[in-house]
Formats: C-alpha cells, structure tokens, sequence
C-alpha cells in the first residue's frame, strides 16, 4: 500500500498539452477516489497555487494523499508532496517531502541551485543536511508531471514511445520514462471521454523495478486531465479514478455525457 500510495501521488497530475498557453494555471484542482474493488480506501487532491521565490511569482503545487475508513484502520497514510518552481522555465527552486505511512516517517525539503546543478536537501527527521549533484534541468517528483504538460513531443508520439525527464526523488536522479500505449474512450462520471493511455517506465534501481505495473489515462484535449490510474497487484488491482475537478486552464472535452 505505500509504495502503491507514492506513485498514485506521482502520477495523478500526468497530463499533457503541446499547445500554448499552458494547460493549467493557478486555481486547478483535482481529487481523486482510490479504491480496491468495492472499497474506498483513501483519496488523493492536487492543486495549484502561487507562490513567491527569488521575489518572483512561481507556481506552488501540492499534492496529498490519505487513507479512509478501514484502510486507514489496517494502514495510515497522510502524505503530502510540494513543489515551488518557475513559471517559464518550469525549474524547480524548492520540494517539500511530509508523509507518514504505516508509522513510516519523512519530512524534508530540498533547496535547488539549478545554476551549479547541485540540490541542499534538510532532513528535519534526522536533523541533517546533505548536498547532492544532480543532472541539467532536473526535476522533483510534482514539478515533472507540469513539464510534461507542455512537453512538444506527447502528441506527436507513435505507440511503443517514451519521454524521459531526469527526477530528483529520495536523494538520487533517475531517468523516469513514460511510454506511450495508445488510445481508448473511458466511461467515467463524467461521461464517456477519448484518452491517451501512458505507463510509467524507469531504470532499475533502489525505489523502481525496471518496469511498473501502473497505467494511467489522460483526457485528449487541452487540459490532458488525468482521469484514472490502475496499479495491478498481486492480488487484483487498485484503482484511482478522478472524482472532483475545478479551475480549469480549457474547456473539458466530454464525447457523451452522462445521464
């Protein structure tokens, strides 16, 4: 359940939009239901608000995450993810780390100098701080997702093709790759919506196998909302499915509403 809860706060703002102006904008919101068959487990939100760094105005994004009910009986989780970075750029200047899973604690921040390409990141936790180089353009595990958002290439991708964004996530940069799978229309509460289907790939190492097991189904049009996310488990699957939105940058394209 926590590794699943990490990556469904990882990729419920995957979504993409080659056009200007950009997809999103200060005042997006989404939620979302988690849910193991019939159970509703727990529910995650992503937003985007203003903020200030450098004394200039960024975008700040937060992204939570939390058990409900029973789950949260068997299995506690309260995380939140933050991200301050540039409106132009889309560089990140600062990452905010608070979860606590099952008892399992982190809370940190991370401070970029994108210029040197070096990371200062403060363990509260452990009452240290440690600087770690990172790639050129590095990104933290929200500001990522708002790249993609205006990636040039998403759309012009063929089926079996990946973008890569070097991601700095738990005091390491890895190559995170999302692969385009193809198209679908996806009933939701919504109505029945067309999709672009990804699946998440990265390089083997500490936190990711070589290969997930996670799909994820954005909305095509020029929000590129996230609509659902699927983990296949050992035992059947766990299931996210957009559940709220609010503060749209574009109109929501609905093929066939619902009655």
């Amino acid at each position: 359940m926590k590794k699943v809860i990490v990556l469904l706060l990882f990729f419920i703002a995957v979504s993409f939009n080659t056009q200007k102006p950009v997809a999103y904008d200060v005042g997006e919101w989404f939620k979302f239901r988690i849910h193991y068959g019939f159970i509703n487990a727990g529910y995650a939100t992503l937003e985007v608000k203003e903020g200030v760094k450098d004394n200039k105005k960024v975008y700040h994004t937060i992204g939570k995450g939390y058990t409900v009910g029973m789950s949260r009986f068997f299995f506690k989780v309260d995380d939140t993810y933050e991200s301050y970075f540039d409106k132009v750029t889309n560089k990140p200047y600062q990452f905010v780390r608070k979860i606590d899973e099952g008892g399992y604690t982190k809370n940190q921040e991370g401070f970029f100098n994108q210029d040197n390409n070096k990371v200062l990141v403060k363990d509260y936790k452990k009452k240290t701080e440690k600087t770690f180089p990172v790639t050129e353009n590095v990104q933290d595990i929200l500001s990522t997702f708002y790249f993609l958002r205006n990636h040039p290439n998403i759309d012009k991708l063929k089926v079996g093709e990946s973008v890569i964004v070097d991601m700095f996530f738990d005091d390491e940069v890895f190559k995170f790759k999302l692969k385009f799978i193809g198209r679908e229309d996806l009933k939701t509460k919504f109505g029945t919506v067309s999709t672009m289907i990804f699946r998440p790939l990265v390089q083997s190492g500490r936190v990711f196998k070589e290969e997930e097991s996670l799909t994820v189904w954005i909305s095509d049009d020029e929000n590129k909302l996230p609509l659902r996310i699927k983990a296949s488990l050992a035992v059947g699957s766990l299931k996210a499915d957009l559940d709220g939105f609010k503060g749209l940058k574009n109109p929501f394209m609905v093929k066939v509403k619902k009655k």
